[in-house]
């Protein structure tokens, strides 16, 4: 008799890593399934043969949010100890040194949501639904929700999506910049791994530096920051992926990059 994996990870050959979720029916967020993607996080997180991660989920929904059958069973002390494990998750995904590229389908609310906001980007199937649902529970988002999307959509926009607690289409997600593209839901899952195919076709160095040099930057003044990009740059300097891409243009050829 076999386990069923609430989270399995491909590893492909051309550097691609996908993570699916699958604890059916929705991919609620208890503590099984938590403890599985920070197990399944911390693995990739040290992979350094990765150039970039898709995050998908198997069945009809990305992720409807937090288990709320297990969480009527826990004390207030549980909840205290619970919530931020999911927040650790989170932080687990945008810890991840090379990009990350949510596909979502169907419903992703509340921790779901949060879980696609820690991604790098994100795509949505054009039938899917997005957003945090907290406030309407009587609580709010606790696992980078207040957060990131401020800083993806706009502080009114994540206002309006956290004060309403709404679900909204893929195409209000994309109109507020929540969506990096919205694609027929057939094609989901090959358009995210197409994607992520045109990321790890580059220098996996430099792509893992620019996200550093991204990031880093943000809370930093222009002086700092431009100092950090600086500092990003001459990490590439001397590779051999540098040189191999400064050949390949040379001889007319596609580069060969090997990412060190």
């Amino acid at each position: 008799m076999t386990t069923h994996e609430p989270v399995r990870v491909e590893s492909r050959a051309d550097g691609i890593r996908v993570l699916t979720i699958d604890r059916p029916p929705v991919n609620a967020l208890g503590r099984e399934l938590v403890a599985a993607l920070g197990k399944a996080l911390g693995e990739l997180r040290e992979d350094g043969g990765a150039r970039c991660l898709v995050v998908r989920s198997a069945g009809a929904h990305f992720c409807a949010g937090a288990d709320l059958k297990e969480r009527q069973g826990m004390s207030l002390d549980e909840v205290r100890a619970f919530v931020p494990k999911l927040a650790g998750v989170c932080s687990a995904i945008a810890g991840i040194p090379y990009p990350t590229v949510a596909a979502v389908r169907g419903t992703a609310a509340g921790g779901g949501c949060e879980l696609a906001l820690a991604c790098d980007l994100r795509i949505l199937a054009d039938d899917a639904k997005i957003g945090l649902r907290e406030t309407a529970l009587a609580i709010l988002p606790a696992a980078g929700g207040t957060q990131r999307l401020p800083r993806i959509a706009g502080m009114a926009r994540a206002k309006r999506w956290i004060f309403t607690a709404g679900l909204f289409t893929a195409e209000e997600a994309r109109a507020d910049g929540v969506a990096d593209a919205v694609v027929a839901k057939d094609k989901l899952d090959d358009e995210a791994v197409a994607l992520a195919s045109a990321i790890a076709a580059n220098g996996p160095v430099a792509i893992r530096l620019a996200k550093k040099a991204i990031e880093g930057g943000w809370d930093l003044s222009m002086d700092e920051a431009l100092a950090l990009e600086w500092q990003c740059y001459e990490g590439v300097l001397g590779t051999s992926d540098r040189e191999e891409a400064l050949a390949a243009f040379a001889e007319k050829r596609a580069p060969r990059f090997v990412g060190r």
